[in-house]
C-alpha cells in the first residue's frame, strides 16, 4: 500500500462533499499537471489519501482511500488528464495544518512542505504516520 495526499479547494469541493458520497467515493477530477498526473496512474486501489484543505484553511483534514484506479478524467475534453476515485474514510480528530508540518523538523522533506503547488503528493509511510500521530488517528 502507498500513500498520498491530494489537496483541494474546500469552497469547491471539501471533506464533507466527500463523505456524502459515502461508501462508493467520487471522482477525484480537474487535475492539470503532469507531475499530478504521473502521481494519480500510481494509485492503486486501496492506497490511504489525505485530504488536504487549500486557501485561507491550510491543513490536513481526513483520511481517504483509493477507490479505484486511474481512468481518464471525464471533465478533460483533450483526454490527456486522469482521474482516480476515492472515497472518505475518517476526519481528522485535529486538523493538522501546514504550520505545524513545516514546525516538525522530521517533515522537512514532505512533498507538501518542498513543492507546495501539487495537488497530488506521495507521502512516506514514516510521514503518513507522524501526520496521522499529530492528527489525533489512532493507528
Amino acid at each position: 500500500m502507498a500513500y498520498w495526499l491530494l489537496k483541494t479547494e474546500p469552497e469547491e469541493y471539501s471533506w464533507d462533499d466527500l463523505k456524502k458520497k459515502g461508501a462508493k467515493g467520487d471522482a477525484w477530477t480537474g487535475v492539470r499537471n503532469f507531475t499530478a498526473r504521473g502521481h494519480l496512474k500510481a494509485m492503486k486501489k486501496g492506497d490511504r489519501v489525505f485530504i488536504y484543505h487549500t486557501g485561507d484553511q491550510k491543513q490536513v483534514v481526513g483520511v481517504g482511500e483509493v477507490a479505484r484506479e486511474s481512468y481518464s478524467d471525464p471533465t478533460d475534453e483533450k483526454g490527456v488528464f486522469l482521474s482516480v476515485d476515492v472515497k472518505a474514510q475518517t476526519p481528522l480528530p485535529k486538523p493538522v495544518t501546514l504550520a505545524a508540518v513545516k514546525a516538525d523538523k522530521k517533515l522537512a522533506d514532505m512533498a507538501l512542505v518542498k513543492y507546495g503547488r501539487l495537488s497530488v503528493q506521495p507521502v512516506t509511510e514514516a510521514e503518513w504516520k507522524l501526520v496521522g500521530k499529530m492528527g489525533g488517528l489512532k493507528e
